[in-house]
């Protein structure tokens, strides 16, 4: 059957924490009683797309913390993944990891059946900021994931920072990305802390050990500086990379290209169309994966200025299916944060600069 459209974007949810960080709001259960019956289901979803035409380039499985799932049911994803969207050996096949979840067997079996690509989730190099986090690893088991990892023959490796959280310096941040640069990542996300409602950071006032809303703007430039002191340039709001470490998949989702997601709490846009499914296992297992909630049409044109604003490249106003009076509106409103040092406007192109992504909704709400 012929390809039916360009290569789609994969993602797969994995729900299953060993524990809840108390600032996550992700879906995430800690009872894994579950864990068979899901990845039965998850190959049952993926592979209803089998025979239609459709083609996938990029795989992320994410979540939660898939590398607790067995390397075994990881592998009968992937497979279920080529064999549906004959993703290719040469596509990006991305695992998300917590650093005290894998060993180098397990990394080596996961190499050895094409993934990839391995992200974890370190946050600091700093054992109290990590206790802080409510995380079950410290500093000496990054470096130890990152050398297994390696070991296990994963060129591409990626690490997670995160900016704002309690305790945190301006000193202790510096340190964090020194040391986790000399680790030889290609990759490195750095997010800010954002204490959600209803997450026990939240009910703890966990915010009265972070640094203030100014201090926190400081470290996020920091960051952006630092990194690219260390060669990792900045190429979305969030991630730096060093040359041709982009991820590619999470391009998909700035450039508003197609890509489907499985599993609950996974969104996807397709043909158009964008849908999701509701968190909650039980739901999606008893509907056999089929429980998906319509989310209405996406790709607009101010669905594109607000993703394209994120990428450091900017977007092309003329290529966003404005008309040109809407076009010059969005100029003549964007002059002001031009004139304030927040985004350029060169030609036909418009970016944000690290200030501007600081205050990112703020400008959108007045662009769109």
């Amino acid at each position: 059957m012929p390809q039916k459209t360009e290569p789609l974007g994969l993602y797969v949810h994995i729900p299953f924490c060993a524990s809840k960080c108390g600032y996550c709001d992700f879906y995430s259960i800690t009872d894994r009683a579950g864990r068979h019956a899901y990845t039965d289901t998850l190959v049952q979803e993926i592979l209803s797309y089998q025979g239609r035409g459709y083609t996938a380039d990029t795989l992320f499985l994410g979540g939660g913390t898939p590398s607790l799932m067995e390397a075994e049911e990881l592998v009968r994803i992937l497979s279920a993944c080529r064999e549906a969207f004959s993703l290719d050996m040469e596509g990006e096949i991305t695992l998300e990891a917590n650093p005290d979840s894998v060993s180098l067997e397990y990394l080596r079996e996961l190499r050895q059946a094409g993934f990839n690509r391995v992200s974890f989730g370190a946050q600091s190099v700093v054992d109290g900021e990590l206790k802080a986090l409510g995380r079950r690893h410290d500093a000496a088991r990054i470096r130890q994931a990152m050398e297994w990892a390696k070991e296990a023959g994963f060129a591409r490796r990626s690490l997670d920072v995160m900016v704002g959280i309690p305790y945190q310096t301006s000193a202790s941040l510096s340190r964090t990305l020194e040391e986790f640069a000399a680790m030889g990542p290609d990759h490195i996300s750095a997010y800010l802390l954002k204490i959600e409602e209803g997450t026990p950071f939240a009910r703890q006032n966990a915010q009265r050990l972070c640094p203030d809303e100014d201090k926190t703007a400081d470290l996020y430039l920091q960051t952006v500086e630092q990194l690219a002191s260390l060669g990792y340039a900045q190429y979305e709001i969030s991630n730096f990379a060093k040359p041709g470490g982009q991820s590619r998949h999470n391009l998909k989702y700035w450039h508003c290209q197609e890509y489907l997601g499985f599993g609950p709490s996974a969104h996807s846009y397709w043909e158009g169309r964008r849908f999701f499914h509701p968190r909650g296992l039980s739901e999606y297992l008893e509907a056999g994966g089929k429980n998906y909630r319509q989310d209405g049409s996406g790709g607009s044109p101010e669905e594109k200025l607000m993703l394209g604003l994120r990428l450091a490249e900017g977007i092309s106003l003329s290529g966003l299916g404005f008309s040109p009076e809407d076009t010059g509106r969005i100029v003549s409103a964007a002059r002001p944060f031009q004139k304030a040092g927040l985004l350029e406007i060169r030609g036909d192109r418009m970016r944000l600069n690290p200030e501007g992504f600081l205050v990112s909704n703020s400008i959108l709400a007045e662009l769109i």
